[in-house]
């Protein structure tokens, strides 16, 4: 485990002298359960989970909904190519600068903090491609506002992620990132319900209603937010340190490596399947495009009730019982179970939906509070979350690569295969956490 980072390096904004005497004393690394600095406000839980909702309303709802409506209505035939374009080309940009901007917080020497700088200018430049999204005529000009949105929230969504590391103790922290990911099954549907409530006609309005609330709620927690102000310089930056941001060593790390691969498999059997819904609900179960994002919001509603009541549940049993592994494990093979039922029975499809929403809700109580407690070093928090990132990002370049053979098996539309694929990949992820030595 390398050295915590010494607190009389990191002030935080406005911290009194009292506080700064804490600061002085040494801190233990990211899976301890002190946090550095003064305390935060009573409100800062509360605008921490708004702002993990805003974020995930306005990529969750754009990438999952808003730009699949776009291309349904563009050119039906290719919808399913472009969507595969659009998703892969979004996936490698996020890819990129998610563990980058991680990075950069980490050595950010702002008056305004390490972590809020990010925040709100990643809210700004996010609006900016939404803004672009609104007004998009073409693929490519989709493609382009889907770069600059995944740019701007996906700053954001590095400096909001590393915040867990930075002010969550320990002994809560399922329970945070627990409400913090039912906040973004919620926000699932929220986004799907506002796609479908909102005209056909008025295509602006859906990119720039959910935009606009993910922009006002990382604004919020910008505000909200005592962070660490850094006042100790950090070593000069190096071309090996861009290497670094993006890899840290399987061997060195193995309880790290075997996490991080359980949240890409995870992320790649639910990615498969969220991806492509609209077009599923449209191509396979025969609903007009006119009425299919009304179809959408009822699934993910569905998805979410479970996903929402076995995330509560279950960050609060993981925490009073400090055990992780199982409860990821089994929500692995409930997965899997869910998409069985999905594929063999589609008249049962929003029952394995159901399922496949419980045990997600399980898996996300306890995922994230697992990756904490596996991080090498408290002083690099932002760059080592942004390589977490990664194991959730990844699927995003990934599924869309996979699935186009997939889909193409039979002549085309072939959802079996791409839900068959869902299946070893929950199954693949439910067996990566057992190698784990670390964590219960």
């Amino acid at each position: 485990m390398s050295p915590s980072l010494p607190r009389e390096g990191n002030a935080r904004a406005g911290a009194t002298p009292a506080s700064e005497a804490i600061l002085a004393e040494p801190v233990a690394d990211a899976g301890s359960d002190e946090v550095p600095g003064s305390p935060q406000r009573r409100s800062f839980l509360f605008f921490f989970v708004l702002a993990w909702f805003g974020l995930s309303l306005a990529t969750g709802t754009i990438g999952g909904a808003a730009i699949p409506k776009v291309f349904a209505f563009l050119d039906d035939d290719t919808k399913g190519l472009n969507l595969s374009i659009t998703a892969a080309i979004g996936g490698i940009v996020v890819m990129v600068i998610t563990p980058l901007f991680g990075r950069f917080s980490d050595r950010t020497m702002s008056s305004l903090g390490k972590r809020r700088p990010w925040i709100l200018g990643g809210a700004i430049a996010g609006t900016v491609g939404v803004v672009v999204l609104a007004f998009s005529g073409s693929v490519w000009m989709v493609v382009l506002g889907w770069i600059i949105v995944q740019c701007g929230f996906g700053a954001s969504n590095a400096a909001v992620h590393a915040l867990l590391a930075d002010q969550i103790p320990k002994r809560i922290r399922a329970r945070v990132a627990a409400v913090a990911s039912a906040s973004a099954g919620l926000a699932l549907i929220v986004g799907a319900s506002l796609i479908a409530a909102l005209p056909n006609g008025a295509q602006w309005s859906w990119f720039l209603v959910p935009g606009a609330l993910g922009a006002l709620f990382s604004a919020l927690l910008f505000f909200g937010l005592r962070d660490i102000v850094r006042t100790e310089r950090p070593a000069p930056w190096k071309w090996s340190d861009v290497v670094a941001t993006y890899w840290l060593d399987p061997i060195r790390y193995r309880d790290f490596f075997w996490a991080w691969s359980c949240r890409l498999l995870v992320t790649m059997s639910i990615v498969s399947v969220s991806t492509y819904l609209l077009f599923f609900i449209i191509d396979h179960l025969g609903v007009p495009a006119e009425e299919a994002s009304g179809v959408q919001a009822i699934t993910l509603i569905v998805f979410t009730v479970g996903n929402i009541v076995m995330t509560i549940l279950f960050g609060w049993i993981s925490d009073r019982t400090g055990r992780r592994k199982g409860i990821v494990w089994a929500s692995c093979a409930l997965s899997a179970a869910g998409l069985l039922v999905a594929i063999a029975a589609p008249d049962m499809f929003l029952v394995g939906i159901l399922i496949v929403g419980a045990a997600q809700g399980a898996y996300v109580s306890v995922d994230i509070a697992l990756m904490t407690e596996v991080l090498p070093t408290f002083e690099e928090a932002g760059k080592d979350l942004g390589i977490v990132a990664l194991s959730y990002q990844l699927p995003q370049l990934l599924v869309p690569v996979v699935a186009v053979p997939l889909l193409a098996i039979g002549g085309g539309e072939n959802y079996t295969a791409l839900y068959v694929a869902a299946i070893v990949f929950a199954v693949l992820g439910g067996l990566s956490v057992l190698p784990i030595k670390s964590v219960r």
